[in-house]
C-alpha cells in the first residue's frame, strides 16, 4: 500500500500532535482523580466508602470505554469513535465540577471515564494506522513519551490549584482542555486504512495523496534484514492469538505497575522505610517514567518489538524480586527507579506500539479495546486481592505477584507473539 511507504507530511504531523494532546489528557486525568479524591476526603465532601466507589467507578468506566471504542471505531469509523469519546469526557468532566453531592459526582465520573477509556485505544491505534511502516514504532513510542508528560503536569496543576480553588477547579481545567482539543480535532482525517476496508476507495485515495506530498521511502532506506518486498513481509496472525498475547501483555504491565505504585509504599513504611512518602522518592519515580518511555520509543524500531519487550518483562521480574529484600533507603530508591523505568519501557513498546500491531485494520480497534479493557477490569479487582493476600500471607507476596505476572507475559510474547517490526499489518 502507498500509505506504508509514504514519508511524514504536514498532515501526518498534525495527526500526531492531536493524538499526543489527547494522550496527555488521558495520563493527566488519572493523576488528577487521585489528587481530587484526597481533597474530597480531607474536606469531608466524600466519605471513605464514597471515595472508594469514586475510584472504582473511574476504572469501570475505563473498561466500558475501551470496549465501546473498539466497536464504534471498527464499525462506524475511527474519526467518529475518536470525537465521541473526547466530547463525552469533556462534557461530563465539566459537569462533575458542578455536582452537589458524591452520588451525582460518581455518576458523572463513570460516564466521563467511559470517554477517557476510549482515548488510549483510539490514540495508539490511530497513530499506528497513519505512520509509515519504517518509522511506525518510533512514532507510536513518541506518543507514549509525550503521554507520560501528563502525570507531572497534572500533579503540578493540582498542587497549585486545589489548595487555592478546591478540587472542583481540576475538573473545570481538564474539562475545558478536553473540549478545546475536541474543537481542534473537528477536521481530523478518517483513517485511510479503515476507509479501504469499507470499500470507500476514493475517500481513502484523497487522504493518501495528502500523506504522500513529501514522497515515499525507497527500498534502500529500510533495514537491511527486511524483505525487499513489503507485501511478503506482512504479519499473519489470528484474532484469537492476537487477543491472547495482547490481553496477557497489557494485563501484566498495568497490574504490575498499579500494584507497585499503590501497595509498595505502604509495605515499605511498615518496615520503617519512610522515604517512600518523601518528595525525593516521588521525584525519582517520576523521572523513571519518561526515561523508560524514551528508551522504549528509541529502541522499538531499532532492535524490534519482541527483542525489547521480552527482556524488559524479565528485568521487571528480577528487579521486583530484588526489591522485596531491600531494607535500605538507597536500595529502595535505586530499585524503585529501575522498576518504574522498566514498566514505562513496556508502556511505550507494548501498550503504545505492539498491541495495536497484533490486529488487522478491520479488527484493530476492537482487539486493542478488548486487550486494554480486560487489563482495566482486572485492575478494579486488584486492590481487594492485594489486601487479602497481605493480611493472610507474607506481605512480600506483592513482589512475587509482580515477578510472576511479568515472567508469564515474557513467555507468552516470546512463544506466541509475532515480530511486527517494519512489517505490514493489514
Amino acid at each position: 500500500m502507498r500509505l506504508d511507504t509514504a514519508k511524514e507530511t504536514p498532515m501526518f504531523y498534525r495527526v500526531f500532535g492531536l493524538i499526543a494532546g489527547g494522550m496527555i489528557l488521558d495520563a493527566g486525568d488519572v493523576y488528577m482523580a487521585s489528587a481530587v479524591n484526597t481533597d474530597m476526603l480531607n474536606t469531608g465532601f466524600a466519605s471513605m466508602a464514597q471515595s472508594s466507589i469514586f475510584l472504582s467507578a473511574g476504572f469501570l468506566g475505563l473498561f466500558v470505554g475501551s470496549i465501546a471504542a473498539g466497536i464504534i471505531g471498527d464499525f462506524y469509523g475511527r474519526k467518529r469513535a475518536y470525537q465521541v469519546n473526547l466530547l463525552l469526557f469533556g462534557l461530563f468532566t465539566l459537569a462533575g465540577a458542578m455536582m452537589p453531592n458524591m452520588p451525582l459526582l460518581i455518576a458523572t465520573r463513570f460516564i466521563a471515564a467511559c470517554g477517557l477509556g476510549a482515548e488510549i485505544v483510539t490514540g495508539y491505534a490511530l497513530i499506528n494506522e497513519f505512520a509509515p511502516v519504517k518509522t511506525r514504532g518510533r512514532w507510536c513510542g513518541a506518543t507514549a513519551v509525550i503521554a507520560n508528560l501528563g502525570a507531572p503536569l497534572a500533579l503540578l496543576a493540582a498542587t497549585f490549584m486545589i489548595p487555592r480553588f478546591s478540587w472542583r477547579s481540576m475538573f473545570l481545567l481538564i474539562g475545558v482542555l478536553a473540549l478545546v482539543l475536541w474543537y481542534l480535532r473537528r477536521h481530523f482525517p478518517e483513517s485511510p486504512r479503515w476507509l479501504i476496508t469499507k470499500g470507500r476507495l476514493q475517500e481513502a485515495d484523497t487522504i493518501i495523496e495528502q500523506l504522500e506530498v513529501n514522497g515515499s521511502y525507497n527500498k534502500a532506506e529500510f533495514a537491511p534484514e527486511d524483505d525487499s518486498d513489503l507485501a511478503k513481509n506482512a504479519v499473519k496472525t489470528s484474532k484469537g492469538r492476537g487477543l491472547f498475547v495482547g490481553i496477557v501483555a497489557a494485563s501484566a504491565i498495568m497490574l504490575a505497575q498499579y500494584t507497585f505504585t499503590s501497595w509498595v509504599p505502604t509495605l515499605l513504611v511498615k518496615r520503617g522505610i519512610n522515604v517512600v512518602h518523601s518528595l525525593g522518592f516521588s521525584t525519582i519515580m517520576m523521572i523513571g517514567a519518561p526515561v523508560g518511555a524514551l528508551i522504549g520509543a528509541l529502541l522499538v524500531d531499532r532492535i524490534g518489538r519482541k527483542k525489547i519487550i521480552v527482556p524488559t518483562f524479565v528485568l521487571a521480574a528480577i528487579f521486583g524480586l530484588i526489591y522485596a529484600r531491600q531494607d535500605s533507603t538507597t536500595g529502595v530508591l535505586i530499585l524503585g527507579f529501575l522498576l518504574t523505568m522498566t514498566f514505562y519501557i513496556l508502556m511505550a513498546s507494548a501498550i503504545g506500539v505492539y498491541i495495536s500491531e497484533l490486529f488487522t485494520t478491520s479488527f484493530r480497534f476492537r482487539g486493542a479495546g478488548i486487550a486494554n479493557g480486560a487489563a482495566k477490569l482486572l485492575t478494579v479487582a486488584t486492590p481487594y486481592m492485594a489486601a487479602w493476600a497481605i493480611q493472610n500471607f507474607n506481605p512480600n507476596l506483592i513482589f512475587y505477584f509482580i515477578a510472576a505476572l511479568t515472567l508469564i507475559a515474557a513467555l507468552v510474547v516470546a512463544i506466541f507473539g509475532p515480530e511486527t517490526k517494519q512489517k505490514i499489518i493489514g
